[in-house]
């Protein structure tokens, strides 16, 4: 181990020194949080041109409820890239925001202050809510209070304050070095005339549209949901064989098997592959549907699947994708059954038989799980359900944020074009996917991803939501003189207005008096998808809605990090807006970070349940072992949670502190190392010394082209093997030397060396070990680390004047072999060695020769003779030890 103990130059006074006696990562966290905050080193220069600029559009976490660690892991792993280009010369714009509406805001201030919003109750301006701190997720919306909307987003506004400010702690406490000056909300009135303005000119552009179809939908949250918003979970089902009866009086039945029994009443029409001989009979024919008596006809259609149940399908409006598909090319009606609550609606006027009624009856008003359960009953007592129920697990549909599986109902929606409808050679769907061929991934396969989401699109965006707390459409309806809406006729405001809010403000032309009124207006209710918002968050922080100057200068921006599994809504919905606003990409990088896994190899979520908070272990490991841990993760690879790689990164950051105490304490150390040894090469004399800066040549080369190619985890991968070579070997080789134990010259050529090193070490580890780097940088430099050049690796070559780095390792090797032969003969490393034989492979004897005075020193060896042979690594032989010294008792 190296010895750390500090021997001061004569002429060093102590007292004076900056170097802690004890150095200790503890409250270096908040030392320089504060320090940073004051200097503002951070903070993005705005007198500048966009070839100076590295911009970077960081992912504003949702704020609600608290920060996992897997928001730790990815935006650390930004936070060095980010941080090397600042040492490269750039000006960082590094802002960072905060995703504040939508659905998860919404159900967490539902659960915190005990409420539920109810739109067509007035607003109170002295409302206080009934409870406040409470986290009851399973809490009934029956239990919860009614509340305005108004009074609604109020508590959604001041919860989301709060969360706000506990996720900037865990962000200071963690070190990033995001430029605070330039936050940004998802919310508030700029990002709310931003997305506002984007959707006016999307909907004059004809990029924006709205239609009455098949939508699928919550029925918990009662709210519609983009494709991009599903999942599929495995759930149980089950095949029901049920019998139609053909109309043409032969009293023929046609058995179709089916998982949604309950869907019977919503039948439209039968359907068959058009080359399935057993079904060609039946085409063009009519059927009747048990219990319901309606008539319905049978058709061909190449989506329906020969060996797929009974190879003849049900089409119900509306039970999957299939049954919209057909619906849509085959021209059906429209037989809807469940309604947005997810109930059963009552009246179903296509059913016209009294026997057809009195079955609906008994389904009205039950929710899906009942209904189908009462249908089961009813079709086994009427003997339609025919054979044993044959159990299955299937893929459900799932919103990513819901409980109950999604239903299609038919609703009006607002929708973006995406690509996902114009397929035609050379469309939107095409320019699409070449931009994702624009974008440099990290990791490149990525790329892959994003193209197979934008070829699998089924249907264009659908942006607009059944919720209250978000951006509302700047839009209202006029209401004719019969007091019907007229949905084609849109009424839009100016942008000079922006934001607006069409539940509280009134139209151009139009007062309050004329709301809701025949001849006057009403204004649309829902609010924009909260991706339609953060969509733009290059826009949001770069100031495309106000800020011209600063948005040439930033946009489009260098880099976009984000994890893997947003790939297909937050940075693909980014592409499209920047495409369809700016004709551009909105980003040149893109960097994507894997999940994080549980000791079950699960991706940790909060729906999950098995997520770990970040502030215990920041504390714990201290922010430099857990940003260690980060950044030794591969980019786009999922890494399990392991508090072992934060115990060896504490450890690095420790050994940095005390490595660094040990190479400072020789005194007046070099001013300025880099300009030193571009001025004076001959600086360094002793070849042993010279070894080791060619060795830290190769490791800058090594890390500076890995993070030119964004790879933190090389650069790492290559810079920490050397420091505990330098720190483990080097330093030990070479201690006695430095202390002036073989002369003047040598002493110099041993200190400059150690100053050169760390000085170059630090630089490196800095975008990773981003405290224990500063706080050593204070002890002897002025400014911060974060903001020095990166180091080169010219100045340490010219340096080392043409001596090989392999020289340092066999020197590692022979410093091995010593502490070896003393820990096997079971005596203390400061034994004397009188007299050792050492062979190291053959043209390796010049490189030990030119260690040797350091290398006795090191052993306290007497007699040593180097030898070369075939050898695979260092020997020894002919090994006398002479006494151990006799431990001195404590005082």
């Amino acid at each position: 181990m190296t010895d750390t103990s500090v021997r001061p130059d004569p002429g060093i006074d102590p007292a004076a020194s900056p170097i802690p006696d004890k150095p200790s990562l503890d409250g270096l966290e908040g030392k320089w949080d504060r320090a940073w905050s004051e200097s503002q080193v951070y903070a993005f220069e705005e007198d500048t041109t966009r070839e100076q600029v590295f911009s970077v559009d960081t992912p504003p976490p949702t704020a609600s409820g608290s920060l996992h660690i897997g928001h730790v892991f990815g935006y650390s792993q930004a936070d060095m890239i980010v941080r090397y280009q600042r040492m490269r010369g750039k000006n960082v714009f590094y802002p960072l925001g905060w995703d504040d509406n939508g659905l998860p805001t919404e159900r967490r201030v539902q659960n915190y202050y005990g409420v539920r919003c109810d739109p067509s109750l007035p607003y109170d301006p002295d409302f206080t809510p009934p409870q406040e701190g409470g986290d009851n997720k399973t809490a009934k919306a029956a239990n919860q209070l009614p509340i305005s909307r108004r009074n609604f987003i109020e508590l959604c506004e001041k919860l989301t304050e709060i969360d706000e400010k506990s996720f900037e702690e865990v962000f200071r406490t963690l070190g990033l070095s995001v430029d605070w000056n330039h936050g940004y909300q998802t919310i508030n009135a700029h990002s709310r005339a931003t997305s506002q303005r984007a959707f006016l000119e999307n909907l004059q552009a004809g990029q924006a549209y709205q239609s009455e179809a098949p939508t699928m939908w919550d029925v918990t949250y009662r709210t519609a949901v983009a494709q991009a918003e599903q999942e599929d979970r495995e759930r149980d089902g089950a095949y029901h064989r049920i019998g139609f009866t053909r109309t043409d009086g032969s009293g023929d039945t046609v058995f179709i098997e089916t998982t949604r029994p309950e869907l019977l009443p919503a039948c439209v029409a039968l359907v068959a592959h058009p080359d399935d001989e057993r079904y060609q009979h039946l085409l063009g024919t009519t059927v009747t549907s048990p219990l319901f008596g309606v008539e319905v006809p049978v058709h061909a259609h190449p989506l329906a699947q020969a060996d797929k149940g009974a190879g003849i399908a049900m089409i119900c409006t509306f039970g999957d994708a299939n049954d919209v598909t057909w619906w849509r090319e085959l021209q059906l009606p429209t037989r809807t059954v469940i309604g947005r609550d997810g109930r059963f609606i009552p009246e179903t006027p296509w059913i016209a038989t009294e026997a057809g009624r009195q079955a609906y009856a008994e389904l009205a008003g039950l929710t899906v799980f009942s209904a189908q359960r009462r249908i089961v009953e009813m079709l086994t007592e009427s003997g339609d359900l025919v054979g044993e129920i044959r159990r299955i697990t299937h893929p459900v549909k799932f919103y990513e944020n819901g409980d109950k599986p999604l239903e299609y109902v038919s609703s009006r929606q607002w929708y973006l074009t995406n690509g996902g409808r114009d397929t035609s050679s050379g469309g939107l769907r095409d320019a699409l996917i070449e931009r994702g061929r624009e974008i440099t991934w990290h990791p490149a396969y990525m790329e892959a991803r994003y193209r197979n989401w934008v070829e699998g699109l089924a249907g264009d965006w659908l942006i607009s939501r059944q919720r209250f707390f978000g951006v509302p459409f700047p839009i209202w309806y006029a209401v004719d003189e019969g007091g019907e809406t007229d949905y084609d006729t849109v009424l839009t405001p100016s942008l000079e207005r922006l934001p607006v809010d069409p539940t509280i403000d009134a139209p151009d032309g139009y007062d309050e008096t004329r709301r809701n009124q025949p001849g006057g207006f009403v204004a649309d209710p829902d609010i924009l998808d909260t991706w339609a918002t953060s969509s733009l968050t290059p826009q949001l922080a770069g100031g495309w809605n106000g800020d011209a100057e600063l948005f040439s200068k930033v946009f489009p921006m260098d880099l976009r990090p984000q994890g893997h599994d947003i790939i297909r809504t937050w940075l693909f919905s980014t592409i499209v807006r920047s495409h369809l606003q700016q004709d551009s990409l909105p980003w040149h990088h893109a960097s994507i970070n894997g999940w994080i896994l549980d000791p079950d190899r699960k991706k940790m979520s909060k729906s999950k349940g098995n997520v770990v908070t970040p502030i215990g272990l920041l504390h714990q490991h201290g922010s430099d072992g857990v940003r260690y841990w980060a950044g030794r993760a591969r980019q786009g690879v999922d890494t399990a949670f392991d508090e072992g790689q934060m115990k060896i990164g504490r450890r690095l950051a420790i050994k940095i502190l005390n490595a660094s105490k040990f190479a400072l304490g020789f005194g007046a150390a070099p001013a300025d190392p880099a300009g030193r040894l571009a001025a004076d090469p001959a600086a360094v004399t002793e070849a042993v010394d010279r070894s080791l800066l060619a060795s830290l040549a190769d490791v800058v080369d090594a890390a500076t082209t890995a993070m030119d190619d964004m790879d933190y985890a090389r650069a790492l991968e290559v810079t920490e093997p050397f420091f505990w070579t330098f720190c483990d070997d080097y330093i030990e080789l070479v201690k006695d030397r430095a202390h002036g134990q073989a002369g003047e010259a040598g002493a110099a050529s041993a200190r400059a060396a150690l100053a050169i090193t760390l000085d170059v070490l630090l630089r490196l580890f800095a975008p990773v070990i981003v405290f224990a780097t500063e706080e050593v940088w204070s002890w002897w430099r002025e400014g911060s680390v974060h903001t020095q050049p990166w180091p080169e690796a010219a100045p340490l070559r010219e340096a080392a004047a043409g001596t090989e780095a392999a020289l340092l390792g066999t020197l590692s090797d022979l410093v091995i072999a010593v502490r070896r032969l003393k820990s096997d003969a079971k005596v203390s490393q400061k034994t004397p060695i009188l007299r050792a034989v050492l062979t190291v492979p053959a043209g390796r004897v010049e490189h030990a020769e030119a260690g040797r005075s350091d290398l006795v020193a090191l052993g306290r060896i007497e007699d040593l003779t180097l030898t070369g042979a075939e050898v695979d690594g260092v020997t020894a032989s002919e090994v006398e030890l002479g006494e151990p010294p006799v431990k001195q008792p404590r005082r």
